[in-house]
């Protein structure tokens, strides 16, 4: 069934369209941008065509001289500006943002330099061969969308604009063949060949537009792999992305561990040592009541102890350093509200942080589960598949939460984008599944990596609640 997605008191819902797909796609904006961006290829492939052949014929004729040199990174230089346009042109019509490549960047000031630049970029000699290989395929989809989408109209409004063609010609209708001497001609003027006719419009009519979306798509595909950044770019931008996030992350960390020691253990210490200090002045005039005083400081040093111990359990757990990731994560789900069945099945112990990060994300989500889901029940499982951790935590709460920073879930406190960032750093995944009424599943997956050591040690499954 064709759903349309919102958002309701709980996160996203989607609800059924009355109309199907296949009735809806000629009429939708999509297949006219499409549409729209296909014919605007045959004109501005043929002006980047003629460009690119132009420049890097006379640059190639010039190279024996020294002036083929800068008409060749002109002509590079130029790709890039038809590119930049290109990629506006997709991200208007075909909805696609595709990120300005890594930008020329010459060792010094100067021309020589940025001509040495623009000849060594990859991404520039990527523009320029779009220009070429565009041409050819623009003026395949121009003609295939065009011809397609002219035709289909054409047949099925025949019924309509039949009449002009005996009214304002000597024909009865549209010839489908006939010979040159006049005889053995076909026209299709009956009602019945009409009809049919029309109804032929009609299924081109549907065809079309998925036609059109094809062709859109290898559009799409030219775009991003010839316009955009390189892959090798790609992947130090998101290092960098990573990077920030790690240390965001840890300076929230460090934040949070000084404000529960200066608001918790801290103050208590204070108060502790005031204490102690007024049952020593009164140890001498008032020995019961320095007592009194002496037995509170003691109930406070245990309190302080257990807020110690909490707050080193929660940077990182000794019971999961000493005995692995499903003991601790038993120890994580006896302390939840809702009662939880944790199962890991992992041949050996992952790295240490790896162990680290899993043990944090599901004790995010067993809060999430605590504090958001109105459970009754909920499972841990954590399992390994080839290179990857997977760990995936299930309640049968009342659902509706979502990953995405702007959506009500967040709003409701889940942290769950936040999450998310912590995982992609480490280039992890996290799937929310939380349909309204239906419950949770947050599936987390991580790279998997092993505990460095001559023989870790095993461990088999095992289960809590």
């Amino acid at each position: 069934m064709d759903t349309a997605y919102g958002y309701g008191p709980y996160g996203p819902q989607t609800r059924p369209h009355r109309v199907p797909a296949a009735l809806r796609a000629p009429f939708e904006g999509r297949t006219w941008r499409e549409f729209l961006h296909l014919l605007l290829d045959l004109p501005l492939a043929i002006v980047m065509f003629v460009y690119a052949v132009t420049m890097t014929s006379l640059g190639a004729g010039l190279l024996i001289t020294f002036l083929g040199v800068p008409v060749l990174a002109a002509a590079l230089g130029g790709a890039r500006g038809l590119g930049a346009l290109e990629r506006a042109r997709a991200r208007a019509l075909l909805r696609l943002d595709v990120a300005a490549p890594e930008p020329v960047r010459p060792a010094r000031a100067g021309l020589l330099p940025l001509i040495g630049a623009l000849l060594k970029s990859g991404a520039s000699w990527r523009h320029l061969l779009y220009c070429l290989l565009h041409f050819p395929w623009a003026v395949f989809a121009f003609c295939v969308s065009l011809v397609l989408w002219a035709n289909a109209w054409t047949l099925f409004l025949y019924p309509l604009w039949h009449w002009t063609l005996p009214t304002f010609t000597d024909q009865p209708g549209i010839q489908v063949y006939g010979s040159e001497d006049g005889r053995d001609r076909f026209y299709i003027d009956s009602p019945f060949e009409i009809a049919v006719a029309s109804a032929a419009g009609l299924l081109l009519v549907l065809a079309t537009p998925w036609v059109i979306r094809g062709l859109a798509q290898v559009d799409r595909t030219m775009v991003a792999g010839l316009l955009g950044p390189s892959r090798l770019a790609s992947r130090v931008t998101e290092l960098e992305s990573d990077r920030g996030v790690v240390v965001d992350t840890a300076a929230a960390d460090l934040r949070r561990i000084e404000r529960d020691l200066h608001d918790g253990a801290q103050a208590r210490l204070v108060a502790l040592a005031m204490d102690l200090g007024l049952a020593k002045e009164k140890l001498l005039e008032d020995p019961d009541t320095a007592a009194r005083m002496v037995d509170e400081a003691h109930g406070e040093v245990k309190l302080a102890l257990q807020e110690l111990r909490d707050l080193a359990r929660g940077i990182h757990p000794a019971i999961l350093t000493d005995r692995g990731l499903g003991p601790a994560l038993s120890a994580l789900a006896a302390r939840c509200t809702v009662p939880v069945t944790v199962t890991v099945e992992l041949p050996t112990r992952p790295a240490p942080a790896i162990e680290g990060i899993a043990y944090y994300t599901a004790s995010e989500l067993l809060q999430n589960i605590s504090k958001h889901s109105d459970a009754t029940a909920a499972s841990m499982d954590v399992w390994r598949v080839e290179t990857r951790i997977m760990l995936q935590v299930t309640d049968n709460g009342r659902g509706g939460a979502t990953a995405s920073p702007t959506g009500p879930g967040e709003a409701g406190g889940t942290g769950l984008s936040g999450l998310s960032e912590r995982l992609g750093a480490v280039d992890g995944l996290l799937v929310v599944d939380s349909a309204p009424g239906t419950g949770t599943t947050v599936t987390a997956e991580l790279p998997w990596r092993e505990q460095p050591g001559p023989s870790p040690r095993r461990l088999g499954p095992g289960s809590g609640s």
